[in-house]
C-alpha cells in the first residue's frame, strides 16, 4: 500500500529569532540594532511576512497529508521518507541546504515577503495550493539540478547543490597537487571551487566575470566546473590549470599538502571535512540529483 505523502515545511531562524535570542529582550535587541543604524520594526515586518508565509503554505497542504516541520539546524539529525514533499520557507540558500539530505524527493522553494522570490526559492506562498494539487495530479514540471560530491580517501562524503570548495581551514595559501582532464599539477592558491551550473550564479559568477568569462555548467546538464582561485606563480607551482569543465565520467582529484585543510559545500563551513596532509579528494558530478519544482508551469488545469 503506497504512503499518503508527507509535506516536510523547512524553516530557518528569522533575523528577529536571532536577535532576541542573542540580546534576551526586544528592548536589548532594539539598542543593539539602533547603534547599527537599524531599526528593528523592519526586522520585526520580516519577522511578519515570514510567519504569514509560513500560515499560508500550511493552509495549503492537503489535509489528509501526513505534515512535519524541521528547521535548518536541524536537518542533519531528521530524517526524510521516500514520500515526502519538501517545501522550504526562506531563501534560495535554504533550498541548498536541504537538497543535500535528499534523495529524490520533490523540493518546492518559497520565496517570502519583501525580498521576493529567488532563483531556486522561485515560488510564492500563496502559489503552493495550486503546485501541490499539480504534483498530487502528475502535472507539475519539474527539473533535475546536477549535484556534485566530494570523497575523501578516509571515507567521508559530501554532497552540495551550489559549489564545493577545498582549500585551507582559515582561507590562506592552499597547496596540493591537482589532477584534472588537462593535466596534473602541484599549486598554491586561495583554493578550489567546483561549481554546479545552480552554483554558476554565484561564487562560481564572481571568480568568472573576473576573468572575462561566463560560468560554462548548466544546471540540469551532467558537468560541473572547476576554478582554482588566486594560484600563485612561484618556484614549484603551476598556473596552467586553473579552470576546467568535467563531465559527468570526470572526477578532480586534489592530493592535499596542508595540515589543516578542509572540504564544504554551498558555503556551510560548519559541515567541513578535514582534509589533512596526504589526503586525496575526489569531486565527481553525483547521481543523485534535486528535483525542483517549478512554478506556474503545470501541464494540467488549475484547482478551482
Amino acid at each position: 500500500m503506497t504512503l499518503v505523502p508527507r509535506a516536510v515545511v523547512v524553516t530557518r531562524a528569522t533575523e528577529l529569532e536571532e536577535v532576541l535570542a542573542a540580546h534576551a529582550t526586544r528592548g536589548q535587541a532594539a539598542f543593539f540594532l539602533r547603534e547599527r543604524g537599524r531599526d528593528i520594526a523592519e526586522v520585526e515586518e520580516r519577522h511578519r511576512q515570514h510567519e504569514k508565509a509560513l500560515a499560508t503554505v500550511s493552509g495549503s497542504i492537503p489535509v489528509e497529508w501526513r505534515r512535519a516541520e524541521v528547521r535548518r539546524v536541524e536537518l542533519d539529525r531528521f530524517l526524510f521518507e521516500p514520500e515526502d514533499v519538501v517545501i522550504t520557507v526562506g531563501p534560495d540558500g535554504l533550498v541548498a541546504n536541504v537538497a543535500k539530505y535528499l534523495d529524490g524527493q520533490p523540493v518546492i522553494g518559497v520565496g517570502v515577503g519583501d525580498r521576493g522570490v529567488g532563483v531556486l526559492a522561485d515560488h510564492r506562498a500563496e502559489d503552493v495550493a495550486t503546485t501541490l494539487f499539480a504534483l498530487r495530479s502528475g502535472g507539475a514540471v519539474i527539473e533535475d539540478r546536477t549535484m556534485e560530491e566530494v570523497e575523501t580517501a578516509s571515507g567521508l562524503r559530501l554532497r552540495a547543490l551550489n559549489e564545493l570548495y577545498v582549500g585551507h581551514r582559515s582561507h590562506q595559501s592552499a597547496r596540493y597537487v591537482l589532477s584534472c582532464p588537462s593535466g596534473v599539477e602541484r599549486q598554491s592558491s586561495s583554493g578550489v571551487i567546483v561549481s554546479t551550473g545552480t552554483g554558476g550564479t554565484g561564487w562560481a559568477a564572481s571568480i568568472a566575470r573576473e576573468r572575462g568569462a561566463a560560468p560554462s555548467a548548466w544546471p540540469e546538464e551532467p558537468e560541473v566546473e572547476f576554478f582554482v582561485r588566486e594560484a600563485w606563480p612561484g618556484p614549484g607551482y603551476g598556473v596552467d590549470h586553473t579552470q576546467g569543465l568535467l563531465a559527468e565520467a570526470r572526477e578532480l582529484v586534489i592530493t592535499s599538502e596542508m595540515e589543516d585543510g578542509v572540504v564544504f559545500g554551498d558555503g556551510v563551513e560548519a559541515d567541513a571535512l578535514p582534509v589533512g596532509w596526504g589526503e586525496v579528494v575526489r569531486v565527481r558530478v553525483s547521481e543523485t540529483r534535486l528535483r525542483l519544482v517549478r512554478p506556474g508551469r503545470s501541464l494540467l488545469a488549475q484547482p478551482d
